[in-house]
C-alpha cells in the first residue's frame, strides 16, 4: 500500500470512532479538553491494535486463500462500508436529559472496541495483500487519537449529526479502497 492508501485508510477507520466521539460529546456537560484526550488515547490504543490482530488471524488462513485474497479483501472493505454508511443513516438516539461531566473508562474501553472491530477485519484483508501492519496500525491509531479528541469536543457544540456524515465518509472511502484493491489485481492478472 502506497502513503495515500494508508492515509486514506486510517481516516475511514477513525470515522466511526469520530462519530462516537462526536457523541460522547455531545451527551456529556461541557466536557474538558483532558476529557477529550483520555478519550482519544482509549479510542486510539484499541484502535491501533485491532488491525494488528485482524492481520495475525489473516496470515493463518493467508496460505489456503492466496488465490482469492483480493476478492477477500474488496468485499471485507466494501462490506464494512456499507455497514458503517447504514449505521449512520439509521435514526438517532436520544440524548438523556442529564449529562455527565465524563465518562468511565470501561464505557470508553467498551465503545472503542465496539468501533474498532471493523479495523481488525481490515488487518484480516490486509494480511491477504502481504503489507506491513506495523505503519498502518500506528497511523490508525494516532489518526483515532486526534480524530476522538476533536470529536468530543466538537460533539460538545454540534451533536451527533456531523458524526453520523463523517461516517458515511468513511464508510464510502472504505468501498472506493476495496475497489480499487480489487481492479490492480485483476489487471495485474496473466
Amino acid at each position: 500500500m502506497n502513503f495515500a492508501s494508508i492515509v486514506l485508510l486510517a481516516f475511514a477507520m477513525s470515522t466511526d470512532a469520530f462519530a462516537a466521539a462526536v457523541g460522547k460529546g455531545a451527551a456529556l456537560h461541557k466536557p474538558h479538553f483532558t476529557e477529550a484526550l483520555k478519550t482519544g488515547v482509549i479510542f486510539g490504543v484499541i484502535e491501533a491494535a485491532t488491525p494488528i490482530i485482524g492481520w495475525g488471524l489473516g496470515l493463518a488462513a493467508a496460505p489456503y486463500v492466496s488465490a482469492w485474497d483480493h476478492w477477500i479483501a474488496f468485499v471485507l472493505l466494501s462490506g464494512l462500508g456499507v455497514l458503517m454508511i447504514r449505521n449512520a443513516c439509521m435514526a438517532e438516539s436520544a440524548v438523556p436529559e442529564v449529562r455527565p461531566a465524563k465518562h468511565s473508562f470501561w464505557l470508553l474501553a467498551v465503545t472503542g472496541f465496539a468501533t474498532s472491530i471493523d479495523a481488525m477485519a481490515v488487518g484480516v484483508g490486509l494480511a491477504f495483500l502481504d503489507v506491513s501492519i506495523i505503519p498502518i496500525a500506528i497511523a490508525v491509531g494516532i489518526t483515532t487519537l486526534v480524530m476522538v479528541t476533536f470529536g468530543v469536543m466538537l460533539g460538545r457544540a454540534l451533536g451527533a449529526m456531523v458524526g453520523r456524515r463523517a461516517e458515511v465518509v468513511g464508510g464510502i472511502i472504505l468501498i472506493g479502497i476495496g475497489t480499487v484493491i480489487l481492479i490492480e489485481h485483476l489487471r495485474a492478472a496473466p
